[in-house]
């Protein structure tokens, strides 16, 4: 078993998580969703976040605008719905949760450490 396969499939899974929080206090263009996962040390292409980013549009949890741009072709902007915030919300209920499990968990000595 190969750990970066391991490590890929964790980031993966909290991935919709993640640009739904960087979305939460302001819209932002791809570059800048791209940038900020980048800057968490989560590698993340646009080969996999075009298809991500259209597939919580077509849930309803966010919506697009475009936008003009100073340097280039038109920008689209992305912004949670408030069904995206509602269920930004209840995420991070989860992710508490289970951070809090997950730590319990990690941090408990098992019955070999003693």
């Amino acid at each position: 078993m190969k750990i970066e396969n391991t490590k890929a499939q964790m980031r993966k899974g909290i991935l919709e998580y993640c640009i739904l929080s960087v979305l939460k206090d302001e819209d932002a263009y791809v570059a800048e969703i791209l940038s900020t996962l980048k800057d968490a040390k989560l590698l993340v292409v646009e080969g996999t976040i075009y298809p991500l980013l259209t597939r919580l549009k077509n849930a309803g949890l966010l919506h697009y605008r475009w936008e003009e741009s100073t340097s280039g072709p038109p920008r689209k902007y992305y912004g949670l719905t408030d069904k995206g915030t509602l269920f930004l919300n209840e995420l991070n209920s989860t992710w508490n949760a289970l951070q809090n499990a997950v730590n319990l968990v990690t941090s408990q000595k098992t019955k070999h450490d003693e």
